[in-house]
């Protein structure tokens, strides 16, 4: 019987070193599976690596395989990956042999058709509407006349050249265009980037802060727009506090940004439309409204004019209005002299008649009178001090039987609050005692230092004071003139004298010097205190 595991007879197959085998596997798959296309939803997509690449699976019901798509390629994707997304993937399988695992490396990526990428969309506007982004009183009314505008557009497409050109027939204003991607990778966070960017800037910086956006790009399919629907583009343009204008491929083109914008315009050139008015239609509007203002003014001032002429017209002469108030100033003017003479003439009747009561007579029975009534009352009081007094010396005998009266208990609390009070007294002395000493000894400290800060200290010690005639205080020789009488003040008393000539000091001139004690040290001045 033969022994199928003979050394010998297996010794006719080739032998492999791993690394041999692993590569002859990688150029087997490669070679065979040089391009594919593959249908699968992707699974377990976390975006890009640090690297640029990204690195997730395809998946149907029954299997699995991995995907790789590189950076340089990630960057030309007309569609970005995400996760749970149903695509077409376009490359070539390729095995890893690192790990025995094969996998595919993705070229080109399409949704798996139009059918899931609008229910993606569908998903995602649920989603965002349910938050409210897309409510209608989330959306500001755009300025009548911006004197800024700012475009969110690819610099190098014909977009940006047709809202220019739109807007500098209409009304010509400062345009500020942020250049971006319109579609590809990174394209949605440009334009967020730019929306936000917009928003950032500051009324009174270097770069004026536009008063409108428009947020434009041509027309395209579906993939083409799908920057558009990205999740950070639609909150940006919600978050925008400037007016938004959304301008996106064509009128039957949508995307989510429309429902976030303030306002929809159909195509490019129509949001250019909607932002600046036609300045020739103004100019016109104002011609008009000014020729019918002058004209109405001009009416209304004819019509004032003739109301004026009328009332004038009814209105009596100067004469007439002065007529009457003149005729009662001149009889006004007659009768005031006699007037006066009469009211003088009635004074001095009733002067003479008040004077004829006046006799002295009559002043003595009336002084005699009052001293009367005086009298009287004097007597009232003494009578009314008189029983004020009876009645408090009977209460203080009613008082004085009913303290004799009071029992033992409230004699001894009287005493002892008696004794009480006794202490207080003289624990009041005690601390009245002590505290009239501390305000001696600090009266005493405050003497004493104002007795160190006096000048009268410095006086002892050689100083002198000099005054004036009105004893006041000289610290300057140019303040005294000569021959005028001064007082020089020492510690013990005081000396009249009289200035002299005030003379420079001279070189030439010999010095006499006051004592003849040997040079020692220069003297230092003394502190005060």
């Amino acid at each position: 019987m033969t022994n199928l595991f003979d050394t010998d007879a297996a010794s006719n197959l080739t032998e492999y070193t791993v690394s041999e085998l692993s590569g002859s596997i990688k150029r087997t798959v490669e070679t065979a599976f040089d391009q594919v296309r593959v249908r699968g939803e992707i699974s377990g997509y976390r975006g890009p690596h640090s690297s640029g690449h990204a690195y997730f699976s395809l998946k149907d019901d029954r299997a699995r395989i991995d995907a790789v798509v590189w950076k340089g390629t990630m960057s030309r994707l007309k569609v970005r990956p995400e996760e749970g997304m149903e695509v077409i993937a376009t490359g070539k399988i390729t095995t890893f042999p690192g790990s025995s695992k094969y996998q595919i490396v993705i070229e080109s990526l399409e949704p798996a058709g139009a059918g899931a990428l609008m229910a993606l969309l569908e998903e995602r506007r649920r989603k965002l509407a349910a938050e409210g982004l897309f409510d209608a009183d989330r959306k500001r009314r755009l300025p009548f006349l911006p004197r800024v505008i700012g475009v969110v557009t690819s610099p190098t497409g014909a977009v940006i050249r047709d809202i220019l050109h739109r807007i500098s027939d209409r009304f010509p204003v400062h345009v500020l265009v942020w250049p971006v991607k319109v579609q590809g990778e990174g394209s949605g966070n440009e334009v967020a980037n730019a929306i936000r960017g917009f928003n950032a800037m500051t009324p009174d910086g270097p770069i004026p802060r536009p008063d409108v956006l428009i947020v434009a790009r041509g027309g395209g399919s579906l993939e083409d727009l799908w920057s558009f629907n990205d999740e950070i583009v639609v909150r940006a343009a919600a978050e925008s506090t400037i007016p938004l204008i959304s301008a996106v491929g064509h009128e039957t083109d949508w995307t989510l940004i429309d429902h976030a914008a303030d306002i929809r315009a159909p195509t490019p050139t129509g949001a250019a439309e909607m932002a600046v008015p036609v300045k020739a239609e103004l100019q016109a509007q104002l011609s008009s409204l000014a020729a019918r203002l002058q004209g109405c003014t001009g009416r209304h001032m004819d019509r004032r004019r003739q109301d004026v002429r009328a009332l004038v017209r009814a209105l009596p002469s100067l004469d007439q209005l002065l007529a009457l108030p003149r005729r009662r100033f001149d009889e006004a003017a007659v009768g005031l002299g006699r007037g006066l003479s009469m009211t003088a003439l009635n004074k001095r009747r009733s002067f003479e008649r008040v004077a004829s009561h006046l006799r002295p007579d009559m002043l003595s029975a009336r002084i005699a009178e009052r001293r009367q009534r005086v009298a009287d009352r004097l007597q009232r009081i003494e009578r009314f001090v008189e029983r004020r007094t009876d009645d408090a010396r009977a209460r203080l005998r009613r008082a004085d039987a009913v303290l004799g009266l009071v029992p033992a208990r409230l004699q001894v609390q009287t005493a002892r609050f008696s004794d009480r009070l006794a202490n207080l007294m003289r624990h009041a002395d005690s601390a009245l005692t002590h505290r009239l000493g501390r305000l001696r000894a600090d009266m005493q400290a405050q003497n004493r230092v104002l007795e160190s800060l006096s000048y009268k200290n410095v006086l002892q010690r050689g100083y002198a004071v000099i005054r004036d005639a009105e004893d006041r205080p000289l610290s300057r020789a140019a303040a005294i003139g000569p021959r005028e009488a001064i007082s020089i003040q020492f510690a013990d008393g005081r000396v009249d004298a009289v200035t002299g000539e005030a003379t420079a000091p001279d070189a030439a001139s010999p010095v006499k010097k006051r004592s003849s004690k040997p040079k020692s040290e220069p003297p230092t001045q003394g502190s005060l205190f």
